[in-house]
């Protein structure tokens, strides 16, 4: 099992997730992102919103998805 941060997979605060493989931490990462919108948090609402952005230009969105799977498959 391996552990890492809302803050590491993009987010905004020290909430830890952990899973066997990164694709069970990114869901984890992803459903804690959707109730953080629910709840209107200003913090993860500002990363969700650099999240979009980014997601316009898939290729980067690609390579920062590699860059945390790498992050993910070093610990």
């Amino acid at each position: 099992m391996k552990s890492m941060t809302c803050k590491q997979l993009g987010g905004a605060c020290d909430k830890v997730f952990t899973a066997a493989t990164f694709d069970e931490i990114a869901k984890m990462s992803k459903d804690h992102g959707t109730e953080m919108y629910k709840l209107k948090d200003q913090p993860h609402m500002d990363a969700m919103s650099k999240m979009m952005d980014m997601m316009h230009n898939p290729k980067e969105m690609e390579q920062w998805m590699q860059s945390k799977r790498d992050e993910f498959n070093a610990l």
